[in-house]
């Protein structure tokens, strides 16, 4: 069943309202009669193929992440400890680091395995391109539909989709997934498929793919939670019992490599890679450089983050309650970046949908306004595409000495969901300023009318 949601000129969205929901078989339909944009998203993704195809047969250098994940399923499937070095033997090189990630990560990337090195990024840039489409699809889906009067540029899905995707490759974050071969797109694709599109509608599947996400990578099991607190319990115990299940798994088929995971390698972020550098945007990074890596500043951050969890969970419930689930997603996303010990740049490939959510409202507001929303949107876009963080010295402990604009630059991305939740905050305080004299006056006027009726005037 397609709903529809109206927003009011301030952009807040009734919860009582029907919301609109991806249909992606109507989608899907709808994608099949139109050849230009089938070949526009179709070409690229080939031509990653054909990169990694091209890439072999040259012994080119491709995809130092995706090199590693390949090494770790082969390694699994040698029967080799997957943590016990800080390298795996099957290796080329080139990348020559460690498997940081879950077991679980390790079986499924069995299917890298299958083809060489180069051609497993290849073929994992193609999904991660066609991902990306999907999240922006999903994210279009989410949105409140506008009003039957009211501006649709932004409204057509298809040319949405095209557009965005097409911008969407100049984000740093973006190419810098494609071109080390990471994951983070299509982690962020089954994430936004689950909440927004499946578990949306109620499904019994609802949950499940946040699970497989976690298991991947743990960060997203953070997500089970933004189900737990938005009312979906039956979603976020069907994904924890996915994470459970795929993480007894591993301990049936690998239980020294799972044991040693859970014991050993997950607590050591140094396994990851240096805190304090400045391809690190998260809180524990920007107090390490801060206080030049003082014993306390991983603590400090953990309580930072802890506290901006209220926050947090009262912007993720303001905005369910409003009908608003992408906005929603998205302050869950940006918090986990936030608090996550390491989270590298293109980790922060979330900036994609929130640009998706941005560009939507610009239409609703006043003509007296609107330069507010157009340049928040303009400055969230801009940090993430003018690759301010490749400007600055960085690496062998330069982030240490760094001045305190080059601190304010070099932390960019931490910055953004702050601002943003403060400009919300301050936008909300304002607005109920203004409200109040109004309800005052409403008052003072009806009991005027109400004396003037007792009294017979």
């Amino acid at each position: 069943m397609t709903r529809t949601v109206s927003a009011d000129p301030n952009g807040d969205v009734s919860a009582s309202r029907p919301q609109h929901r991806l249909s992606l078989r109507r989608s899907l339909a709808r994608l099949s009669v139109r050849p230009r944009s089938i070949l526009i998203l179709s070409v690229i993704p080939l031509v990653a193929i054909g990169f990694g195809i091209w890439g072999w047969q040259h012994e080119w250098v491709l995809g130092v992440d995706s090199a590693v994940y390949r090494a770790g399923a082969e390694t699994l499937l040698n029967g080799d400890p997957l943590y016990d070095a800080n390298t795996l033997p099957v290796e080329p090189w080139w990348a020559l680091l460690p498997f940081t990630y879950p077991p679980t990560a390790a079986l499924l990337f069995v299917p890298l395995a299958l083809v060489p090195t180069q051609v497993a990024w290849g073929l994992l840039t193609a999904v991660s391109l066609l991902a990306l489409a999907l999240c922006v699809r999903i994210a279009i889906g989410a949105l409140p539909k506008p009003s039957a009067d009211g501006p649709r540029w932004w409204a057509s899905p298809a040319r949405s989709t095209i557009a965005f995707f097409l911008v969407f490759l100049g984000l740093e974050p973006v190419w810098r997934t494609i071109f080390l071969g990471q994951i983070n797109l299509i982690l962020m694709a089954l994430v936004m498929l689950d909440i927004l599109v499946i578990g949306a509608r109620g499904s019994r599947w609802g949950g499940v793919l946040v699970g497989v996400a976690a298991a991947v990578k743990l960060t997203p099991i953070v997500f089970l939670g933004h189900l737990f607190i938005t009312g979906r319990r039956m979603d976020a115990v069907r994904g924890l019992i996915t994470f459970v299940v795929m993480q007894g798994l591993m301990f049936l088929i690998i239980p020294h490599d799972a044991a040693r995971y859970w014991t050993y390698t997950l607590p050591d972020t140094g396994r990851i890679g240096p805190v304090h550098w400045a391809g690190n945007q998260s809180l524990n990074a920007l107090m390490n450089r801060f206080t030049e890596l003082a014993p306390w500043a991983s603590k400090a951050a953990m309580g930072i983050g802890a506290l901006l969890a209220i926050p947090a969970i009262w912007l993720v419930l303001r905005f369910h309650r409003k009908g608003q689930a992408l906005a929603a997603m998205l302050v869950t996303a940006f918090w986990i970046l936030l608090i996550s010990p390491i989270s590298w740049t293109h980790h922060w490939v979330w900036v994609a949908p929130l640009v998706v959510l941005l560009v939507s409202r610009l239409p609703q507001t006043t003509p007296a306004t609107a330069w507010k929303r157009w340049l928040g949107t303009f400055a969230v876009f801009f940090v993430f595409i003018s690759c301010v963080l490749l400007i600055l010295p960085n690496g062998r402990n330069v982030e240490l000495h760094w001045k305190v604009w080059q601190n304010i630059l070099g932390s960019a991305y931490i910055f953004m969901p702050l601002v943003l939740a403060l400009a919300l905050a301050g936008r909300w305080w304002l607005l109920r300023r203004k409200r109040r004299p109004a309800t005052r006056d409403d008052a003072v006027g009806d009991n005027d009318e109400h004396a003037e009726i007792a009294t017979g005037g």
